[in-house]
């Protein structure tokens, strides 16, 4: 007998102090239901990380991405202002938008000419004389909240959503230090497929290091695993830890990783991880109940040309330590249809932030079914 929303919902108890908590269940990573109420109540309501502020720089430069199933493209006017709309053409629903990035002084519909301005305003259809009752300025591309923090750009989907540093809460003071603006610059973009949930990857995210010696041996060289730390706020978790090597160390991690780990974690999808003039940010992107792509982008201080080499080194061991994770993430994704698994326990030392995570997603699920979140 096949269970409501609301039950599978209900399979997980918020309530629990982390020493009493279990995980969420493992129909929340399978059931379609469940992936329903997340388009629309997380991905639908949250403020989502679209692009990068340097790809919309100058004025007609802009970008498309998808979010929550919806196509969407990011771009900056002629005015300066940035702006984002559903790319969705007004009259028969085709792309009006089709290439990834660019620069544009109109759009024009692929499908039957219909052209936009960049402001998002209808400026001509092809053979729509005799038309009645049509309001040109009611037909433009229809508008979506956007803004900015550092070089991320957000939207969100819900136009009554409080403001995007209302929603950031700390994780602005928590970055400061880092000068990223200043310090550091976009080199590369990788994207990753993998066969398993999004939830399933940020929970090995969120696990406070606990996989790290037995899955990176790699990074677990240089990370001093018993001073790594954990920190909570509203809506983001704080990883930290000192690095250092010796001669044990793999030379390739210890050249591209030093000084001090910091791994910060926005809700629901967006991580930062940053060393010593290295970052890379992930955006896991849901693509159905067991496949998600992660968007890795590099960001490095030294942007000359003879860095290029060593910028390459460190991406491969991003990659190799993703390889691992990969692995991972989609050996869990299997076991969780297993009749032998339902939920598990959580570490109190070292699964505070998937406490965390588990508890948002189901404040969130509770509002979008309308009851009230329970209470801390």
């Amino acid at each position: 007998m096949e269970r409501s929303v609301r039950e599978v919902v209900d399979l997980y108890n918020p309530r629990d102090p982390l020493e009493e908590a279990w995980t969420i269940p493992a129909p929340w990573y399978f059931d379609e239901g469940i992936a329903e109420l997340e388009r629309a109540s997380v991905f639908g309501r949250t403020w989502q990380v679209l692009g990068r502020a340097d790809q919309v720089r100058n004025n007609g430069q802009f970008f498309t991405a998808d979010l929550a199933g919806e196509p969407l493209v990011a771009v900056r006017g002629d005015d300066g202002q940035l702006r984002a709309f559903y790319n969705v053409c007004r009259h028969h629903a085709a792309a009006v938008v089709t290439e990834t990035q660019g620069c544009a002084k109109q759009f024009r519909c692929p499908y039957h000419g219909w052209t936009y301005g960049i402001d998002g305003a209808l400026k001509g259809m092809v053979e729509f004389d005799g038309v009645c009752n049509f309001d040109r300025a009611k037909n433009g591309l229809v508008p979506v909240r956007v803004d900015t923090w550092e070089n991320f750009v957000f939207v969100n989907l819900d136009a009554r959503a409080r403001p995007l540093r209302d929603f950031l809460g700390v994780v602005p003071e928590l970055v400061a230090p880092l000068d990223l603006a200043k310090k550091l610059h976009f080199f590369d973009r990788r994207v990753y497929p993998l066969n398993c949930n999004w939830k399933v990857y940020v929970d090995n995210y969120l696990d406070g290091g606990y996989h790290v010696p037995h899955a990176h041996k790699g990074l677990s060289s240089v990370i001093e695993y018993t001073k790594y730390t954990i920190e909570n706020f509203e809506r983001a978790c704080l990883q930290s830890s000192p690095l250092s090597s010796d001669s044990t160390s793999q030379a390739g991690v210890a050249a591209s990783r030093q000084g001090r780990a910091f791994y910060l974690w926005l809700y629901p999808n967006f991580m930062i991880n940053a060393y010593e003039g290295v970052m890379d940010t992930n955006l896991v992107l849901p693509l159905g109940v067991d496949r998600c792509a992660v968007v890795f982008d590099y960001y490095f201080a030294d942007t000359s040309a003879v860095a290029e080499a060593r910028h390459k080194e460190s991406i491969a061991v991003s990659e190799q330590v993703q390889d691992e994770d990969m692995a991972i993430c989609d050996a869990v994704q299997r076991g969780l249809a297993s009749r032998a698994y339902v939920a598990g326990r959580l570490s109190v030392r070292r699964e505070a932030g998937e406490h965390l995570f588990h508890r948002l997603l189901h404040a969130d699920f509770s509002t979008a079914l309308g009851r009230p979140a329970a209470a801390d």
